[in-house]
């Protein structure tokens, strides 16, 4: 179907659905390499007038990637719950917009809407919002789950602590591990990105993590971030395995580049699940996005790498995951150029993961061949803390050694809990607390009052060698 709008004396017109969402986009380098950009800004304002208008039914009515060729299609379209979408069914897409911004979209309200929204409905309807309506209304959005910590409480602010090697030494992530514990960080989840795909080194790592948290009683979670097959590998050789990840998108032909479908990580979820190594909790799924996913592995049917990130939301919503978070500078400039859409991305990700019901991270990031520097980061990561992230990724000193990108330090959180208010998880609050590396409100103590617990990590690390 069509679409057409007379705006200034001009005639626009845009030959489907998914033309119109690429259109209302604002602009980023990766819809312009796939040749889906708005051809102007004022062909960008007729899409977002024709979106406006549109009933949200109609993306009940219309997919952008064919339902008999893609089986997330066929997730988002047989899952979707009719009685939860009931409130907001007569609604425009600028409509919907309007009641997400009123009073009547508390916490409780968009909780019971979410299995009746579709992936292309809510980044629809974030492309006619400002920033500041963003985090507004993901900020109303609380969604929690739970392992041996309890993620997405209010006033509460998680963090990875990501203790990656170039050579995967385990005496060189003990350190880091060490390092983000004395900053509070990893309380949701201590996850290694391993420089190899060896299933030895992956079984070492995860049983030195495992060997760490007990020794000292850490109520936090472990992941070392292989693909999920070698995951079930690890799990079959019993190995200690906490959370099971995987690296997730929107179409089912980038799925599977990733080397994944919808049945096997439907086997990884019930892998993970029947371990039963949760305390409080039996979310045991870690996924992992970024826009240009699909568009990268050439696998976007056309539709703008927004909504296709969407997309996978509806992916990792079937699981019941702890985490999940979008890579949102990782991918590189191709896809996102600079600092002002690295950071219009990562609102748009948090908001519609949020908004699907998802306990949604960022790793706020950048490559270094991108227009964008550390003040960027400063910029978005006070940003998401504003609109209420689940949880964020932290690196020692920023920089990532293996991977090679800019991301966020473990001094970065303390600025964050600091300036926003904002804590641990509480199990792993209680656990600094014991460890004599925090006051009764929460903040971490000098290095100097830290030094008894130093001490006793520095002891533990000494033996990882």
């Amino acid at each position: 179907m069509a679409y057409r709008c007379d705006l200034g004396g001009e005639r626009y017109r845009f030959p489907d659905l998914k033309a119109v969402l690429a259109a209302a986009s604002p602009l980023r380098s990766g819809d312009e390499l796939a040749g889906l950009a708005a051809s102007s800004d004022a062909a960008r304002v007729a899409a977002r007038t024709i979106l406006a208008d549109l009933p949200l039914t109609t993306f009940l009515n219309e997919a952008v990637v064919p339902y008999e060729d893609d089986e997330v299609t066929r997730l988002i379209v047989d899952s979707h719950d009719a009685a939860a979408f009931a409130p907001v069914s007569h609604l425009t897409v600028g409509g919907f917009r309007d009641w997400l911004l009123g009073h009547e979209a508390g916490p409780a309200a968009l909780a019971a809407l979410a299995p009746g929204l579709t992936p292309e409905m809510v980044a629809a309807v974030s492309k006619l919002m400002r920033l500041q309506d963003l985090i507004v209304v993901a900020r109303k959005c609380r969604v929690t789950t739970a392992f041996r910590t309890t993620i997405g409480l209010s006033g509460r602010l998680a963090t990875r602590l990501q203790p990656n090697h170039p050579s995967d030494d385990p005496r060189g992530v003990a350190a880091s591990v060490l390092d983000g514990l004395l900053y509070g960080a990893g309380d949701a989840v201590i996850g290694i990105n391993p420089a190899s795909d060896d299933v030895e080194t992956a079984i070492a790592l995860t049983t030195m993590l495992d060997e760490m948290r007990r020794h000292y009683e850490i109520p936090t979670q472990t992941c070392v971030l292989t693909h999920v097959t070698n995951a079930m590998t690890i799990i079959e050789r019993g190995a200690p395995v906490d959370l099971v990840f995987q690296s997730v998108a929107g179409t089912e032909a980038a799925n599977r580049g990733f080397g994944v479908d919808l049945a096997l990580l439907a086997e990884a979820t019930d892998a993970a699940r029947s371990l039963g190594r949760g305390t409080v909790g039996d979310n045991a799924m870690y996924f992992e996005t970024g826009q240009g996913a699909a568009l990268s592995a050439d696998a976007h049917h056309g539709v703008d790498q927004q909504t296709v990130e969407a997309r996978a939301y509806a992916v990792a919503r079937a699981f019941r995951p702890l985490l999940v978070n979008t890579v949102v500078g990782f991918i590189g400039p191709e896809y996102l150029s600079d600092g002002k859409q690295i950071t219009r991305a990562g609102l748009e990700d948090h908001f519609c993961g949020k908004l699907l019901g998802l306990p949604m991270g960022c790793d706020v990031c950048y490559t270094n061949h991108a227009e964008a520097d550390q003040d960027d980061m400063d910029g978005l990561m006070l940003l998401l803390g504003q609109a209420g992230c689940s949880f964020l990724i932290t690196v020692p000193g920023s920089d990532d050694v293996m991977l090679n990108y800019q991301s966020l330090s473990f001094h970065d959180l303390l600025t964050l809990r600091t300036v926003l208010g904002v804590r641990a998880a509480p199990e792993f609050e209680a656990w600094l607390d014991r460890m004599g590396m925090t006051t009764p409100d929460g903040r971490v103590r000098s290095l100097e009052a830290r030094h008894p617990a130093l001490t006793r990590l520095l002891d533990h690390a000494g033996h990882a060698r």
